[in-house]
């Protein structure tokens, strides 16, 4: 019996391990080592402790499935009312306690060693969750508050976001801002003389706040571009939060299609993007004083060209006027030489008439002359000899 009593409180101080006996220099690992060996037998009660909890929530599940009512009460936002039932075949109940941890020592160490290897890679891992949890895991009430997150970050107007990142607090974008308004008050504070002069003043704590702003703006960047994308292929998008919260995966074909379309979309936006960056660097380079040199002697250029060519135009025209002017003379000129020939051979064909006509009289004259001799000669009685 004293054999019994004796591994007994053997097997219930395995847990009582003085963790302060540690040196504080130790490694992390070895420290979660030590502290799994000496609660093996305790972690290996708890964790079938918990597969026996399982399974008693799994047969509970089984019976409250066999004798609830088929049909809801209400009907509910998907599916029928009489897959009441069936419902329960998509669902688990698990219990929430952790078998790989048996006491609060043994989680600190485990989220120490986390927090070690974030130190090393902290833009893999979200800190601020590790926090929260390294605080949870310690009993510390009020964690949320200590700790804030994205998630419990509430939309903010731009001029507000701007002072949040100058004091050092977390902002986030949303979806239905007007992103492009955030990014112009955002990039106007970066801008500002004012607030750079000021900032600039301790070069660590600026780079801190410009990596925050720039990261903000990043932000509002991806949702406009999302946006735009959206009105191009004329749907909406799956909202990723909602995704990540409700932990879904897109259907294949839907992915397949929204990509084929945002594939056209992008380079739509990427045309109408590249010819504003254009107009925005002409726009720039106007403002040079080199430039606007330049752009002044080709303007003269273009001016003293213009004057060559209204010259020549001009030059042209009074030549061809000039032409026009000796074509319609030579036509009046062939006019008038075609008229005088014309009355010239009317006045021959007259003349000729005429001359005809007098000769025409003259010989009928002499006809008529001809006919009363020829007359006289037969009226005249004979005369006789030597009268």
């Amino acid at each position: 019996m004293n054999q019994i009593i004796e591994e007994g409180r053997r097997f219930a101080s395995a847990a009582d391990m003085k963790v302060a006996d540690m040196s504080a220099n130790s490694p992390v690992g070895t420290t979660l080592a030590i502290l799994e060996r000496t609660l093996k037998v305790m972690s290996a009660v708890q964790a079938r402790v918990h597969y026996a909890l399982h399974e008693e929530l799994r047969l509970l599940k089984a019976i409250i499935r066999d004798y609830t009512p088929e049909e809801y009460s209400y009907e509910p936002v998907q599916g029928n009312r009489r897959a009441k039932q069936s419902d329960y075949d998509q669902v688990d109940v698990i219990p929430v306690s952790d078998p790989n941890a048996a006491t609060m020592s043994q989680k600190v160490v485990q989220y120490q060693a986390a927090l070690q290897l974030a130190q090393t890679a902290p833009q893999l891992y979200d800190l601020p969750l590790l926090h929260r949890q390294m605080l949870d895991v310690l009993g510390i009430k009020n964690y949320a508050k200590l700790v804030p997150m994205q998630d419990d970050i509430r939309p903010r107007d731009p001029v507000t976001e701007n002072q949040n990142i100058l004091k050092g607090k977390p902002v986030k974008a949303f979806m239905y801002q007007d992103h492009q308004a955030h990014i112009t008050v955002h990039m106007s504070a970066m801008q500002d003389p004012k607030v750079q002069s000021i900032v600039g003043q301790d070069p660590q704590q600026a780079q801190m706040l410009q990596a925050a702003m720039m990261a903000h703006i990043n932000e509002h960047v991806g949702y406009e571009y999302r946006r735009q994308i959206e009105q191009t292929i004329g749907m909406q998008l799956p909202n990723p939060d909602m995704l990540e919260e409700e932990d879904q995966v897109i259907p294949k074909e839907l992915e397949i299609m929204i990509s084929q379309r945002a594939a056209q979309a992008s380079q739509m936006i990427l045309q109408q993007n590249m010819q504003q960056a254009q107009q925005h660097q002409a726009q720039q380079q106007m403002q040079d004083p080199v430039v606007q040199m330049q752009m002044q002697e080709l303007q003269i250029k273009q001016a003293e060209q213009q004057r060559k060519t209204a010259k020549d135009a001009a030059d042209v025209a009074a030549k061809m006027a000039q032409i026009e002017v000796e074509k319609e003379r030579i036509d009046a000129q062939k006019e008038i030489a075609g008229a005088n020939m014309a009355m010239k051979r009317l006045s021959d064909q007259e003349k000729m008439e005429r001359q005809q006509e007098s000769e025409g009289f003259k010989a009928g004259m002499a006809a008529m002359q001809n006919r009363n001799k020829q007359q006289n000669s037969q009226q005249k009685p004979p005369t006789k000899k030597g009268e």
